[in-house]
C-alpha cells in the first residue's frame, strides 16, 4: 500500500506504529536496516516510511513549470526511495500490510518540526531517523535534524541510528 498525502491511521487502529523517517542519506538507509533487524518480528507493530521534499522558494526557478518538474522529479525519486526500503522492510520480516510509505511535497522551515507535525498526525508512538556524520561546526551553522527531534519530542520514544 502506497500512501502519498493524508493518510492518517483509522481511528480503531491500536497497534504501534513507528515512524521511520528517511532521505536519501547513508544514515537513513543505516536506519532502514536497524528498524527491518530490530522490529521485523514484531507482528503488532505498523510503519510509517516517511520521506519530507521540502518546498523550495518559487523564485528559485526562472519558471512555475521548471519549479514544477524539479517537484516531480523530487517526487518521483522519494517514491522510488521509499519502495527501496519497503523492500529492505519486507525481507526483516515487516510485509506489505504492515508498511505504509509516504512522500510529502512541503514548505518547511525545520525538517525535524515537519517530522514532528507528522508524527503527531499519524499519531507514532516511536520516530526513528538516522544521524548524518557531519562535525560540530555544520551542526552549529545547518543544525542537525535528530537532534532537534530528540529536544522536541513529547508524545513518542525517539531512536537516533548512527
Amino acid at each position: 500500500m502506497s500512501d502519498s498525502e493524508g493518510a492518517a491511521r483509522a481511528p480503531d487502529d491500536i497497534r504501534r506504529h513507528l515512524l521511520l523517517a528517511v532521505d536519501e542519506t547513508e544514515g537513513s538507509r543505516r536506519a532502514v536496516m536497524f528498524v527491518a533487524d530490530f522490529f521485523g518480528a514484531y507482528q503488532d507493530l505498523a510503519v510509517t516510511v516517511l520521506s519530507i521534499v521540502a518546498e523550495p522558494p518559487e523564485d528559485l526557478f526562472r519558471t512555475a513549470q521548471a519549479r514544477q518538474e524539479w517537484l516531480e522529479t523530487q517526487r518521483r525519486s522519494r517514491d522510488a526511495l521509499c519502495a527501496g526500503y519497503r523492500a529492505i522492510l519486507a525481507d526483516g520480516g515487516l510485509g506489505d500490510e504492515r508498511v505504509r510509505t509516504r512522500v510529502v511535497v512541503r514548505r518547511v522551515v525545520s525538517l525535524g518540526d515537519a517530522i514532528l507535525e507528522e508524527q503527531e498526525q499519524l499519531r507514532c508512538c516511536i520516530v526513528v531517523v538516522g544521524r548524518r556524520k557531519i562535525t560540530h561546526h555544520e551542526e552549529f551553522l545547518l543544525g542537525s535534524t535528530s537532534n532537534r527531534i530528540l529536544h522536541r519530542a513529547s508524545a513518542c520514544a525517539v531512536l537516533v541510528v548512527e
